[in-house]
């Protein structure tokens, strides 16, 4: 089978697309529920220092308890699970109550397959391909969570980050060196930036996790790469932002997540970094 993969692209794509579907249905899950479980254990912690009772809970984790409507708190069954089609044979509403559905659902389940075909077309079946998937699934989690919640968690930023200095020993995309610097550079620029709308204005500008994210993206696709990143995801916030402000009345005051952007420039430059590089900014 292996042998049929890394002969065949097209076969390569395909069961990656498949697999993607049902990581992306998985991902749904890891979109609500991790932000759900760091604030249970967050509230624990805080409990604990203060030396009060650590307020009880149920099991609350990844896979327990099993899904269920928001609106009624009907077990979704097996077969409504099925990506994509389970939300099209429910016509996007509950089964039980009729409540609308999200068509995020879809959405996350259907980007969870596309890049990962992508993934596996571009950068074939090994290591690199492989990885380039992980890096994408990583990316649509971090996206629709900061999203929500305006939190890019450490439990995914940092292991993407070292991951992508693992994945680097072998220059699976960048020499390591580069790799090396990319992370350091990535977290030192957003950082300083911070620090200076801080000290300017007396107020916050972004978070620490973005230092972490573009500190990961510079790890998977190494330093050249930081500057178009930082170019589009700025470019396209700030149009975004101005959107916002002006069609839906959101307030200069309320806060817009910088991590979809950074997540969004990091996969275009995996797949067409050098060539923007060489066009734009005349490095490869």
């Amino acid at each position: 089978m292996f042998a049929v993969l890394s002969a065949s692209p097209l076969a390569f794509a395909l069961l990656a697309g498949v697999v993607g579907l049902l990581v992306g249905s998985f991902l749904n899950v890891v979109i609500h529920r991790l932000p759900i479980m760091l604030e249970r254990a967050w509230t624990a912690e805080a409990a604990e220092f203060r030396g009060e009772p650590v307020p009880e809970t149920t099991t609350y984790n990844l896979f327990v308890p099993r899904s269920t409507c928001p609106s009624c708190a009907r077990p979704v069954r097996a077969h409504e699970n099925i990506p994509l089609l389970g939300w099209l044979m429910l016509r996007a509403r509950c089964a039980g109550c009729g409540a609308r559905i999200s068509a995020r659902y879809p959405v996350v389940e259907l980007l969870g397959g596309v890049l990962a075909a992508a993934c596996a077309w571009k950068f074939g079946f090994g290591l690199a391909g492989l990885a380039a998937i992980g890096f994408s699934w990583a990316l649509i989690a971090l996206t629709f969570i900061d999203a929500d919640t305006q939190l890019l968690p450490d439990e995914i930023t940092l292991p993407l980050l070292w991951a992508g200095l693992l994945v680097n020993l072998d220059a699976a995309f960048v020499a390591l060196p580069d790799a090396v610097i990319g992370a350091a550079a990535g977290y030192l620029v957003l950082w300083s930036i911070y620090w200076l709308f801080r000290l300017t204005t007396g107020r916050e500008g972004m978070g620490y996790g973005d230092f972490k994210l573009l500190a990961a993206l510079g790890a998977w696709l190494g330093w050249k790469m930081l500057p178009i990143i930082i170019l589009l995801s700025s470019v396209v916030g700030a149009v975004v932002g101005i959107g916002l402000m002006v069609f839906a009345r959101h307030g200069r005051e309320q806060p817009i997540p910088f991590g979809p952007y950074l997540a969004g420039a990091g996969v275009l430059a995996l797949f067409f970094g050098p060539a923007i590089n060489a066009a734009w900014l005349g490095i490869g």
